[in-house]
């Protein structure tokens, strides 16, 4: 047989796009349309519909950016579409076709969503679903509300004004191009679905394989049987003429996929929160009617957040949705408030991630999820394993790994280990996508690319368009009725998030362990962008331990009130900020200036509730017999302060700077730092080793500019060649001393920057605070400490513990992590000797080290404090900035992990009648830590303690309650009882046995 394969394949091309596709819809007819634009910020369809709409034409300009205008559309089907009987004939539907001025692909374009007039939704509006299903037998009546969103990601990482709307502009974006009826003829559309899949399936096979030639001669006498003038008379006979293609079945072999319908809208990113509301509604009505025409259609859906704004804002929408869940359709996921960041949230406020999603989906939906999904955020804390099973959650899915741009992860199904050594089931769909359109191509993909392939045959498929785009389609579902079991596809069928993980675990019962964190070899720029968000949320994560502890302590001491309420809604604030797109800075402007002015009211509130937990506990009264009481949040003593607990503090000397040579030292009996001429540390040492920390030839506290244009990805990356072009600023504008500090000015570029540094009595720390100017453009400043370690491995903070990395670049996954993430400190050592540096909001670091001519090692510890990238915000970072940061010579992780708490709870003293106020709970072992102290969730009264290991050892504590309680159980983050690692003794003695940074939350009834 002569080879015609290309030439079929053109004619196959051809005639699906310029007959089959128009014949999909036979007939149009006008509609009735009226407008009415919103002069501002959206409004509720209640207020909509009672505004004066004006005619519109086809063809007007609409939509300034982040405008919005509802349509108002009217008519009746024409009665020459209809029999004799004012029926559709059979193969015949009617629809109602929308395009509001489509320019691209769906999530970042228009958007519209279609209203009943008694405020119903129907189903939204976007590119590639465009149609509105009509009922011949009735009226046409309902309102669109059409949103002009502009598509930022076309600038291609330029600049861009869109993302804030003070400098978006009033001009309209968009064109009406169309509303009109349309009479879509469904065998036709049939017969195009057959067409997209089996054409799909034919270029998805190598050209030498049987089945992709049996299908091309299958689609040739199709070709020859439709007729291109009566494409609608003879769809069904070329749709019989594949059918022989269609039948055969998928090899015995074949690997499996599971299919859930998924819409991954991000909470916030190229748009702001208030428009994700609108896009939840858009994709959330749009599933519902799918669900309502597919009974076995099923929709996976994460982030409580997004269910509660769908409750608050359209509760009729929200009923539909509960309904759907009870019928195991629409389906709740991920047991998360969103699908947060893991890299930088605390340890927690990670926790109440799950505690405030689970308790979600609990109250409103009776459901216990058993999966943490995080498809899309950038890398994953080593902790998290733990967190998620501590969560009485059992299984983990993530997609971003396929990411990576060095390394590829070996596994697709594993055991990922955690820190402590808990091990969570984990999968990572071989699609290499969350937001599958299911083509062939991307099923094929998912086959080949299978790691696991001989010991598992499942995988699961989240499909749909994500970001607003509509989630999945009813072109996707024929897909799905096609591909069931068809020879050269992977099988297919639809299912659950849970049928996937119980039948992978069925047959996989020994999967291979990944231990550590899921490190994402991209999006390193992700720890240090928009630093005031950064900021704003460490700040608000540690006003939340205060507010706690001392309202908790004010309500068992004193009898005060525990604002459970108040505190509800703030965590949910901060955690809704610690979305992967809000709290790593890769958002619009828009967004993280609303972020700013949430931290703010977020910080006035807990104040409220700090100050007047305080003023109780403090005891009132005045004149001569108030004292001064300090009040310590840490789980250390401090100045003579019981960690969670208030005393008279003792008074401090002050460390008064004094010259040295040209510069200054600073010396408290514990550490001496001197400061040279250029405001540099020339040495650091302490006194119990009598070590010189800086290392020879170098010098500390070193500020550092590096060119920051990456490839692509502005807010997102940091690419490895940023290194090659550095300035190290030495000059000094200035060197003074200011009472107990030694100030340091320097101006560089458009900047300026002023370090104060100060060396407190008793301390063991320096401690630096940076006030920046910040004026540069695609620049990254780092401050840099060589110390004279010799340190194989860094160690840095995460959630509940801290995660070991490579100083070297023996591999190429240690090379690949030239920037990570810690959280209040890192620390680097040698036997008997190490150095810590914390912070109190910086989170980007890199650590290395290199040999020296005289044979030793310097290890440097570099914190990136800001960036300045140009999109999606092009002022990211501009502006001013105060960061502190302490450096710690002959410091163990132990001293490490206590510098990190003194670092960012500062000690409050109030006056009042008290001398002393009694911590609820005291530990034995300093290695375990207090890390909250709450009342319950349920309101009950009864007092929850979290701690955890903190240095990476077994660990025995006793612990001691300061107030009378009738029992003491262990608890799961949902304050469930568990099983752990307490006994509590005949007289009430509470003894811990911790293993390696085990957490563990204990529950006091009182």
């Amino acid at each position: 047989m002569h080879d015609n394969r290309q030439l079929v394949e053109g004619r196959l091309a051809r005639f699906n796009d310029e007959r089959v596709t128009p014949a999909v819809y036979q007939a149009f007819a006008p509609v009735t349309i009226t407008a009415w634009t919103v002069p501002d910020e959206p409004v509720p369809f209640a207020d909509a519909v009672r505004q004066k709409y004006s005619p519109i034409d086809i063809g007007t300009a609409w939509g300034k950016p982040w405008g919005t205008m509802w349509i108002h559309a009217t008519g009746s089907i024409p009665k020459e579409w209809l029999d004799s009987r004012g029926r559709l004939p059979r193969g015949l539907a009617t629809e109602l076709l929308v395009d509001p001025g489509f320019t691209g692909g769906p999530g970042f374009n228009a958007e519209g969503l279609v209203f009943r007039p008694d405020g119903s939704t129907v189903k939204a509006i976007s590119p590639y679903n465009a149609y509105v299903p009509v009922d011949h037998r009735q009226p046409l009546d309902v309102y669109i509300e059409a949103a002009a969103n502009p598509d930022i990601g076309i600038s291609g990482f330029r600049p861009t004004a869109l993302g804030d709307k003070a400098t978006a502009g009033d001009g309209p974006i968009y064109k009406l191009a169309r509303v009109q009826f349309a009479l879509r003829n469904t065998v036709v559309w049939e017969l195009q679905q057959d067409i997209a899949v089996l054409g799909g399936l034919m270029h998805a096979l190598p050209v030498d394989l049987p089945r992709r030639h049996e299908i091309l001669r299958a689609f040739e006498r199709m070709l020859d049987i439709v007729d291109p003038e009566d494409v609608a008379g003879t769809a069904a006979a070329g749709r019989a003429a594949l059918a022989d293609a269609f039948a055969k079945p998928a090899y015995a072999s074949a690997h499996n996929l599971i299919a859930v319908g998924h819409a991954h809208i991000d909470s916030a990113w190229l748009w702001p929160i208030r428009e994700t509301i609108r896009k939840c509604a858009r994709t959330f009505s749009n599933m519902v009617d799918l669900m309502d025409r597919y009974p076995d259609f099923t929709f996976a859906c994460s982030s409580a957040q997004q269910f509660a704004w769908i409750k608050e804002h359209y509760p009729e929408l929200f009923t539909r949705i509960k309904a759907k869940v009870r019928a195991g359709q629409f389906i709740p996921v991920g047991s998360m408030w969103v699908e947060a960041d893991t890299n930088m949230p605390g340890g927690e406020a990670m926790a109440r991630q799950f505690v405030a999603g689970k308790r979600f989906f609990l109250d409103e939906f009776g459901l216990d999820t058993l999966e943490a999904w995080l498809p899309d955020s950038f890398g994953y804390s080593a902790a998290l394993p733990q967190i998620v099973k501590s969560a009485g959650a059992d299984y983990f899915l993530t997609q971003k790994i396929s990411w990576n741009q060095t390394n590829r992860m070996p596994h697709h199904t594993f055991a990922w280990e955690g820190i402590d050594g808990t091990r969570v089931f984990t999968h990572f769909p071989p699609v290499d996508k969350y937001n599958s359109e299911l083509h062939a191509n991307d099923l094929a993909h998912a086959q080949r690319n299978y790691r696991e392939q001989g010991v598992g045959t499942v995988s699961l498929i989240p499909f749909g368009y994500g970001d607003g785009g509509g989630g999945a389609t009813r072109e996707m579902l024929a897909v799905t009725e096609r591909v069931r079991s068809l020879e050269g596809s992977p099988t297919m069928e639809l299912g659950t998030p849970i049928d996937f993980f119980r039948r992978a675990e069925a047959e996989y019962p020994t999967p291979p362990v990944w231990s550590g964190e899921l490190y994402l070899e991209i999006h390193r720029g992700t720890y240090t962008t928009q630093a005031n968000t950064k900021q704003g949320n460490r700040r608000s994560e540690h006003l939340l331990r205060e507010a706690e502890l001392w309202a908790a302590t004010a309500s068992v001491r004193a009898g005060v009130e525990y604002p459970y309420a108040e505190l509800e809604e703030i965590w949910h604030l901060v955690l809704l900020q610690q979305f992967h797109d809000i709290l790593p800075g890769s958002s619009i402007a828009w967004v993280h200036h609303d972020a700013e002015r949430n931290y703010a009211a977020i910080a006035g509130r807990l104040e409220k509730v700090i100050a007047a937990a305080l003023a109780a506990l403090s005891g009132k009264g005045s004149g001569r017999g108030r004292k001064a009481l300090t009040f310590n949040a840490g789980p250390f003593d401090r100045d003579g302060v019981a960690g969670l607990g208030a005393g008279i503090a003792e008074p401090a000397d002050e460390v008064v700077p004094q010259k040295y040579r040209r510069g200054y030292v600073l010396d408290n009996g514990v550490i001496r730092a001197v400061i040279s001429t250029k405001g540099l540390i020339t040495s650091l040492t302490d006194y119990a080793t009598g070590r010189e920390a800086i290392a020879p030839g170098t010098v500390g506290n070193l500020l550092q500019l590096h060119r920051d244009i990456p490839n692509q990805w502005d807010a997102w990356d940091i690419d490895e060649f940023y290194r090659r072009n550095v300035t190290d600023l030495t000059t000094v504008e200035s060197l003074s001393v200011d009472g107990d500090e030694v100030v340091v000015e320097r101006v560089f570029g458009k900047s300026r920057i002023t370090q104060r540094l100060r060396l407190a009595a008793g301390s063991a720390a320096l401690e630096i605070v940076n006030d920046i100017d910040w004026q540069e453009s695609q620049k990254l400043l780092k401050l840099a400490f060589p110390v004279d370690v010799h340190a194989d491995r860094s160690a840095s903070e995460t959630q509940f513990g801290h995660v070991f990395r490579p100083t070297h670049s023996n591999t190429s996954w240690d090379v690949a992590k030239f920037e990570i993430c810690a959280h209040r400190w890192v620390h680097v050592g040698e036997p008997g000797y190490g150095v810590a540096v914390a912070n109190d909001s910086t989170y980007g670091h890199d650590i290395g080290r290199r040999t020296r001519d005289d044979g030793g090692t310097t290890t440097t510890i570099r914190l990136s404090l800001l960036r300045a990238p140009h999109y999606p915000d092009p002022t990211a970072d501009l502006g001013h900035h105060v960061l502190r940061v302490s450096i710690s010579p002959g410091a163990s992780i132990a001293d490490a992990v206590a510098e990190g708490y003194r670092m960012n709870l500062r000690p409050r003293t109030v006056r009042g009648t008290e001398s002393s106020v009694e911590p609820l709970v005291r530990v034995s072992n300093p290695a375990v830590v207090v890390e909250a102290v709450k009342l319950a969730e349920d309101r009950s009264g009864d007092v929850i303690v979290r701690m955890y290991e903190s240095r990476g050892g077994k660990a025995e504590a006793m612990l001691t309650a300061g107030f009378d309680y009738s029992s003491v159980e262990c608890t799961d983050l949902l304050e469930r009882t568990t099983d752990g690692p307490v006994t509590v003794g005949a007289e009430g003695a509470i003894t811990l046995r911790l293993r390696p940074f085990q957490l563990v939350t204990l529950r006091f009834a009182t």
